[in-house]
């Protein structure tokens, strides 16, 4: 078994489901006691919400960099970042790794593609939902991707830092959210990514009529994967 190194604490919530899926992705396969090999850094999220709002990709990359290779040294042999929008700068931060980055958007891509889908909708920060980094995997393989409207995508970010990624689930938001959804799905969206880790956390494939792509759960199965040497 390979061990893991996850980035986290961008947000705990989350990083927290990806410590309980590859654990229970890992024990699946193997059974008895078996779970991950893994170290995890945990930033302290308000340092990271802080350069977002500063637009400083740069001062996160230094951050990002310096705990990816820590967790390199230790052992770890992948890193994970358990986090979409932190997948801005996940091909800066892979060139300066010895290991490989287990990017976000490659098993949610492969998943879209195997359900012969062309046309999927995009939920997440403002930054995953406007900037390239993630559509442009999408774009690549030939499927065009759609977001909400100004006003939607503004409270999509607003409600992810202030509501998900401290762990406050309301009605109201996952409500909002189901209707900004059904907008999309009517615009032409086959599927529906959430592209966003804290997301799952109000937003269940049970609740959308189309298929939903989570992309923690994909991440995650995709990191027990490598662990595995099943990738």
């Amino acid at each position: 078994m390979k061990t893991l190194g996850l980035i986290g604490g961008i947000s705990w919530v989350s990083t927290a489901d990806y410590y309980r899926l590859i654990n229970e992705g890992i024990n699946e396969k193997l059974g008895g006691l078996n779970f991950s090999r893994c170290i995890i850094h945990s930033f302290n999220y308000a340092d990271i919400k802080k350069n977002n709002d500063a637009n400083d990709w740069d001062t996160t990359f230094r951050m990002l960099s310096e705990a990816a290779l820590h967790l390199e040294s230790s052992g770890a042999e992948a890193i994970i970042l358990c986090a979409n929008t932190m997948h801005l700068i996940a091909d800066r931060l892979q060139a300066v790794l010895h290991v490989p980055l287990i990017h976000i958007a490659t098993p949610t891509v492969a998943a879209i593609e195997k359900a012969g889908m062309k046309k999927v909708a995009l939920l997440g920060t403002k930054f995953t939902m406007e900037q390239d980094f993630f559509k442009s995997k999408l774009t690549e393989k030939g499927i065009t991707t759609i977001i909400p409207e100004e006003g939607d995508r503004a409270f999509i970010h607003q409600t992810i830092f202030e509501e998900l990624g401290r762990g406050l689930i309301r009605e109201a938001t996952r409500q909002r959210y189901l209707s900004i959804i059904g907008q999309l799905i009517r615009e032409g969206a086959e599927g529906i990514i959430l592209g966003c880790t804290e997301i799952p956390l109000l937003i269940k494939a049970a609740d959308v009529p189309v298929p939903v792509f989570d992309t923690t759960l994909l991440h995650a199965n995709a990191a027990v994967a490598f662990s595995l040497n099943e990738s």
